[in-house]
This record gives structure tokens, C-alpha cells and sequence, in this order.
């Protein structure tokens, strides 16, 4: 690899160096590298694009690497990739894609990502998008998730979109069954025009189920934002969903929920707030010595990434 896709692994997987456990390289539109174990088997799909990635049951404490890295304008990737997580399985997913463009052709990378999460497994996923490059040509990533979760498993999802991506349209759909439990943090930064578009929607379907979606989001120049979700209880169930944004220059976020207890034990929560920085924030900064801009950039990465 080069230096350019060094650095890009680096930002979306922090990988420094090929793991050595199970790992799917997709590079340009190619798997480019792969390893399976005993314990998780990655097998490349006959009929389409992409890749079956089977973690086995009872298998604790182990991770996979599924990173994809775009570095030449003009590429279309579309790519299909599916989970099945065993029973009582234990596992860390690492994805995530950074488009490296230097063209004024727009390179666009859509996964499909779907979960099947069998009883009493755990899964942790975590997903970054990047992009970069000084060429005029666009930088968009299109994520589908779909999750399905089986009795009282448990699943823990980290989004993180930072700068550089031109335009993006995130959907997450997920059914959870009795006792499972979803977590989501979505974090996304846009700056200059970029657009970015959320949608969740998410069936508690069995007793006991419950989802909880954390959204943060930064807005600047003259980029757009828009949140949707909706969520739907169809059990005893708790569901509960925190927009949180904020706004700099002539940016603008609109954010939409949507909550529908089809059971009447159906606990769902909606909460949204948008706005400019504080001014007593700023100004505190400010006295420490910091610009304007550094205090701003200072408030927003601390709000993004904790």
C-alpha cells in the first residue's frame, strides 16, 4: 500500500498495520486482501458484490477488519455484505470506507450491510467515513444497515462521519425481538455545501426489547442535515431517541420524529435540540489564549468524539 492508503486505513479502522486476526480489505472496487480464522470465516458472494462474513457460536473476545478505500474519481462501488453472528458470539466489527479523490469525477461507495444476530450474542460495530483530496469531483457514501436481532442479544453501533464527504444518505432499519437491545451514536460533521441525510427506523417487535439512538451533529458554511426516525412499538418495549445539533454560519439541520406505541405498554421517547454555540463557552476558551476558530474547533471536537 501506499502512503495515501496507509493513512486512509489509518483514519477509518485505525489500522497501522494488517491485523492479524480476520480482515477484508476492499480497494477500488476489489477485495484486495483477506484473512479468516477458525473462529470467523469471510466467503466472497457467488451472485453479487460483496461478502458473507460468519462469526461462529460461543466464539468470545475477537474482532474483524472490513475496511474498503476508494483512490481513484469515477468509481461506483456498490457492495453487499452480510453478518451471522452465533449464538451466545462475542465480537467487534471494524468498517468503514474512505474516498480519496484527486479527479473531477465523483467516486461513490454504497454498502449494504445486513446483521443477523442470533440469541444471547453481542455485537459491537463500529463505522467511519472519510473524505478527502483537493479534486473537484464528489465524495459520497451511501450506508444501508439492516439488523435483525434475535432474543436477548445485544448490539452496540458507532457511526462517525467527519469532514471532507461530499454528500451522504445513511438508513438503518432494525427488528429487534424479546430482550434484545440496540445502542446507536451516530456522530456526523459537514462543512462548505455538503449534504447529509439520516434515516432510522426501528420495530420493537418482541417484550422486552429497547433501542437507544444518541445523534450528535455539526453543521457549517452553508451545508445541510436532516435527521429522521421513527420508531414503532409493537410490544412492551422501551424505545428513545436524542437529536442533539449545532449550527455555524448559514448551516441549517432539520430533524423529524417519529413515534408510534402500537402497544399500549409501548414506552417511546423523542428528544431534539439544535443550536449555536454558547457564548460563554466561547469566550471562556478565548481567555485561555485561543482564536475564535480554535475555540469553536475545540467545543466541536469535544463534541463529536466525547
Amino acid at each position: 500500500m501506499n502512503n495515501i492508503e496507509q493513512k486512509l486505513l489509518e483514519k477509518i479502522a485505525d489500522l497501522h498495520k494488517i491485523p492479524s486476526g480476520a480482515f477484508n480489505l476492499r480497494k477500488n472496487g476489489e477485495s484486495n486482501m483477506r484473512n479468516t480464522t477458525k473462529d470467523i470465516e469471510i466467503i466472497s458472494k457467488k451472485n453479487k458484490s460483496g461478502i458473507d462474513i460468519i462469526v461462529k457460536p460461543n466464539v468470545k473476545n475477537k474482532s474483524v477488519h472490513i475496511p474498503v478505500i476508494i483512490t481513484v474519481g469515477g468509481l461506483h462501488d456498490l457492495v453487499y455484505n452480510d453478518f451471522y453472528i452465533g449464538h451466545d458470539a462475542d465480537v467487534v466489527i471494524v468498517a468503514g470506507c474512505g474516498i480519496h479523490n484527486k479527479t473531477c469525477n465523483t467516486s461513490q461507495h454504497d454498502g449494504i450491510h445486513t446483521f443477523h444476530i442470533e440469541e444471547n450474542a453481542r455485537v459491537k460495530y463500529i463505522e467511519k467515513h472519510v473524505g478527502e483530496g483537493n479534486g473537484s469531483g464528489g465524495k459520497i457514501l451511501n450506508p444501508v444497515t439492516k439488523i435483525i436481532m434475535n432474543k436477548n442479544s445485544y448490539m452496540e453501533m458507532e457511526t462517525l462521519q467527519l469532514e471532507g464527504v461530499t454528500s451522504t444518505i445513511r438508513k438503518t432499519n432494525a427488528k429487534l425481538y424479546d430482550g434484545a437491545t440496540l445502542h446507536i451514536q451516530e456522530n456526523i460533521l459537514t462543512t462548505d455545501s455538503q449534504s447529509a441525510k439520516t434515516i432510522f427506523k426501528v420495530d420493537l417487535i418482541g417484550k422486552n426489547s429497547s433501542i437507544e439512538v444518541v445523534s450528535h451533529s455539526v453543521a457549517k458554511n452553508n451545508s445541510y442535515q436532516e435527521f429522521r426516525s421513527n420508531l414503532i412499538g409493537k410490544n412492551q418495549c422501551f424505545g428513545h431517541v436524542e437529536c442533539d445539533g449545532i449550527i455555524l454560519d448559514s448551516a441549517r439541520i432539520v430533524s423529524t420524529p417519529m413515534i408510534d406505541a402500537i402497544d399500549s405498554n409501548a414506552s417511546l421517547v423523542h428528544e431534539a435540540a439544535i443550536g449555536k454555540i454558547a457564548g460563554d463557552e466561547l469566550i471562556k476558551l478565548m481567555t485561555l489564549g485561543l482564536s475564535k476558530e480554535e475555540a469553536e474547533n475545540t467545543i466541536i471536537q469535544g463534541f463529536l468524539l466525547g
